[in-house]
């Protein structure tokens, strides 16, 4: 008997086991098959573009809990949860994109078929046609999301002839039909309050409702959020059972078309956080009403035809974060106050200094109002102030920088069309970084306020109409396209807007415009330079005044347009580092006389130098590196009388007032291998640079005329001859020279490190002297620093070697001879093959 007794306990054991087994293995057998067939009958049914149903496949997951947006019960199996939302445009940047991943079509009846089902979620999508009654057979339903999408669904796009089949949603806590058209079911107020007892969450906005008999008992208890805007109900007074919702948190009135003052009754709504009334048509003062709501955190009153001031009663609101009107605060001692967004509502009255109160307040919005009288300076005290747009009141007074001393968080200020008068002391660093500044139309000049030039990090600039009669200061982070210049009313007029990040083509130069300066450079500007100087016929009058013209550092490309050559005053012309192409033309030495200054290294530029260049007598520097120029160096070049007289002076009379006056000219040579940038010091500096082309043939000899050049840069040509034997001296100390060894100037007359001393010239001691009819102490660095560094490196240090040691001839000769062989063998592979 007790081993019967054994054998059954034993039985019911393993009968225990397999059950549990069972169980816990149901969670991987799958849905349940009736489930499954009415998802996939659901799915026949929709238009899914993007394929976002793809794993819905019986054959490749035969499984359906797995599939998108399905979730099971662990332990039946049964299907709780269908979410086939789709995010919010606000979270889509490709817009063609989002509207093809949209779920279409019509929503089948058979979805009742899961009656486990707890949560459904479908809202987003272009779903159309008449909502299935038979919706209501998902008794355990808790949340039901039908809400189509704002922006691309058009309200009406699912319809209900009525909502009766609510009543089997007893268990429902979430209820979402927005944007689905309900102007059929007259009842709906009337079975929502009766037929959904556990409601906590309604939201009916824009489905056309009407609000027919009012409520006499209000059985929702549990409802928290309530949102039933844009209904167009026109008459609140129907409205009244709201005010009897005890527990609601949430209450979205907006877009309602109501008319009259704002309805008394919502100051029995002692749960409410959340207030929206704006988009309406609310009109008188603001009623007290609202404001004896001390639990509200945020209140939208925008875009009503409210008036006057805001009543005292505000004050009480110390729970208060958001506020969406316009008007003036009165004090709280609460500082939780974060949003004051007062736009568009038709309020007067004057600030007060009250605000200073607010010490959390992140924006401040009082725009498009009749808002008058002076900013308070104690303004300056909300250190956490991030966003103030005050634009288009009628503000007046002086804003100073005591209005901004501690806004170290601001980042957008907008007070456009206003009669502020802004005065900061000149060497004033603001304590912000602000990405947004809106200043039309206020009284800012006539100088430039220089304390823009702290601000790196602006998106937005507006400083038009005021006042400002000054220079435009260069070095921002400036961006955009722009048509004209501005018009001048000077001929000392600067145009300044370099180191920028200006793109497009070139601005064209206004009529009458008469600058004299223009310098556009270290930008993003690209295209011809023709339409800059030639929009228009006669336009080149423009700047018949012009002296400067720096458009280096940019995209620029094409020849030198013809119409250059009418800015007979021009003295400095940069075009440095572009995409400019074509031969340089002679007319450029007959017509622009008076350059000083001709830059244009970087570029694409080719054919020959032609001897009509050498007419720019007053040349001090000439850069033309980094080039396809080819041809011989002209021997003209003796005629830069500049470059050949030993003073540091510019040596014309032409050079116009801004270079010595208001405008520092500067320009960046190559002196001593090095980059350099001069401004100051630059009527010192005589450079003749032809560094990185094709020149060929011989240095002319009459280059040793130059007797004031700092820098004469051959390197990287394909010249070849001796050096002109009048070109001598020391080899200068602390360069690159230095690193050669003594072959590397064999057959030149230099001397000096690491060749032997220069005995006799004075120079045994280090003195740097040489050169024919170069006294004592002056300095030729000229050829040592450039020339000999190309020439005499690149030819002598190959081939000095050569001609010196027998060792390395017979090194090179047998390379030649291997490479020969190997060339050799090579052509007869080829031959083999073909």
């Amino acid at each position: 008997m007790a081993i019967i007794i054994l054998l059954v306990l034993i039985i019911l054991a393993i009968a225990d086991v397999n059950s549990n087994n069972e169980i816990s293995s149901n969670s991987y057998s799958g849905c349940p098959e009736n489930e499954k067939q009415a998802l996939l009958v659901f799915k026949e049914g929709l238009i899914d573009d993007a394929n976002r149903l793809a794993s819905w496949d019986p054959h490749h997951h035969p499984d359906c809990c797995i599939w998108f947006g399905v979730v099971c019960g662990n332990m039946t199996g049964h299907i709780l949860s269908l979410n086939l939302s789709f995010p919010p445009l606000d979270d889509i940047v490709d817009i063609d994109s989002y509207l093809m991943s949209m779920l279409k079509g019509k929503i089948n009846p058979c979805l009742s078929n899961l009656k486990h089902l707890r949560y459904l979620d479908l809202s987003n999508n272009a779903f159309e046609g008449l909502l299935p009654y038979q919706l209501g057979n998902l008794s355990n339903l808790e949340s039901l999301n039908l809400r189509g999408e704002d922006k691309f669904n058009e309200a009406g796009l699912l319809y209900v002839e009525n909502l009766q089949w609510l009543s089997g949603l007893s268990l429902l806590k979430h209820l979402d039909l927005s944007l689905v058209d309900l102007s059929r079911a007259s009842n709906w107020l009337q079975l929502v309050n009766t037929r959904l007892p556990s409601l906590e969450e309604l939201h009916l906005s824009n489905c056309f409702l009407q609000l027919g008999r009012p409520l006499l008992n209000v059985n929702l208890s549990t409802l928290a959020v309530l949102d039933l805007s844009y209904n167009f109900f026109t008459n609140q007074m129907n409205l009244g059972w709201v005010s009897k919702l005890n527990s609601l948190v949430v209450l979205n009135l907006a877009g309602s078309d109501f008319h009259g003052p704002i309805p008394d009754f919502l100051q029995n709504m002692t749960s409410l956080r959340h207030l929206d009334l704006s988009y309406n048509n609310f009109k008188s003062s603001i009623s007290c009403a609202i404001f004896n709501i001390s639990t509200l955190n945020e209140l939208y009153l925008s875009w009503n035809d409210l008036e006057g001031k805001l009543p005292r009663a505000v004050g009480k609101l110390c729970n208060l974060r958001s506020i969406f009107l316009s008007s003036i605060l009165s004090n709280c001692s609460s500082h939780r106050f974060e949003s004051l967004a007062f736009a568009s509502c038709q309020l007067s009255g004057q600030l007060t200094d009250q605000l200073e109160h607010f010490k959390n307040l992140k924006e401040l919005s009082l725009n498009d109002n009749s808002i008058f009288g002076p900013i308070p300076t104690s303004l300056g005290k909300l250190a956490n102030l991030e966003k103030v747009e005050i634009y288009n009141n009628l503000l007046e007074g002086v804003v100073s920088e005591k209005h901004f001393a501690n806004h170290t968080k601001l980042r957008f200020f907008e007070g456009s069309d206003n009669s502020l008068v802004l005065r900061a002391n000149p060497y004033w660093v603001p304590p912000f970084q602000l990405c947004l500044l809106g200043l039309r139309s206020l009284h800012i000049g006539p100088s430039f306020p220089l304390w823009l030039r702290s601000q790196k990090h602006l998106e937005y600039l507006d400083i038009s109409n005021s006042t400002i009669s000054d220079t435009i200061p260069s070095c921002n982070q400036m961006y955009g396209q722009f048509s004209y210049l501005p018009q001048t009313s000077n001929d000392s007029c600067i145009l300044d807007l370099s180191f920028n990040n200006f793109s497009g083509p070139l601005p064209q130069i206004s009529m009458g415009s008469n600058p004299s300066m223009i310098d556009l450079s270290n930008n993003y500007f690209l295209g011809p330079l023709f339409h800059f100087l030639c929009f228009q016929l006669n336009a080149i009058i423009g700047t018949r005044k012009l002296q400067s013209l720096h458009l280096h550092n940019n995209k620029l490309h094409g020849e030198i347009p013809l119409s250059l050559k009418n800015c007979r005053e021009l003295v400095a012309i940069n075009l440095g580092k572009n995409e400019l192409d074509g031969d340089l033309p002679g007319w450029l030495g007959q017509d622009l006389t008076n350059l000083i200054i001709l830059i244009l290294r970087s570029n694409k530029f080719g054919g020959s130098i032609r001897d009509h260049l050498c007419a720019l007598t007053s040349l001090h520097i000439f850069d033309l590196a980094d080039n396809n120029f080819f041809g011989s160096i002209p021997r003209c070049i003796s005629n830069f009388t500049a470059m050949v007289r030993g003073n540091g002076s510019w040596g014309n009379a032409i050079l116009y007032a801004a270079i010595a006056g208001p405008l520092s000219e500067s320009a960046s040579v190559v002196m001593k291998g090095q980059l350099l940038e001069y401004d100051s010091t630059l009527n010192l500096v005589k450079v003749l640079d032809f560094s990185r082309n094709k020149f060929s043939g011989k240095i002319p000899h009459e280059v040793t005329s130059l007797q004031g050049l700092q820098s004469l840069n051959l390197f990287q040509n394909h010249l070849s001859g001796k050096i002109p034997e009048n070109i001598s001296g020391i080899i200068p100390t602390s360069s690159q020279l230095e690193s050669f060894n003594e072959s590397c100037y064999a057959g030149n007359h230099l001397c000096g490190s690491p060749l032997k001393d220069c005995k006799g010239s004075g120079n045994e001691h280090g003195v740097r002297t040489g050169g024919r009819g170069i006294g004592e102490g002056q300095e030729v660095n000229w050829f040592y620093v450039s020339m000999a560094l190309g020439f005499v490196s690149g030819f002598w240090c190959v081939l000095g070697p050569l001609v010196i040691s027998r060792q390395w001839r017979i090194m090179y000769f047998r390379f030649l001879e291997q490479m020969w062989w190997k060339v050799c063998d090579f052509v007869a592979k080829i031959k083999f093959f073909f």
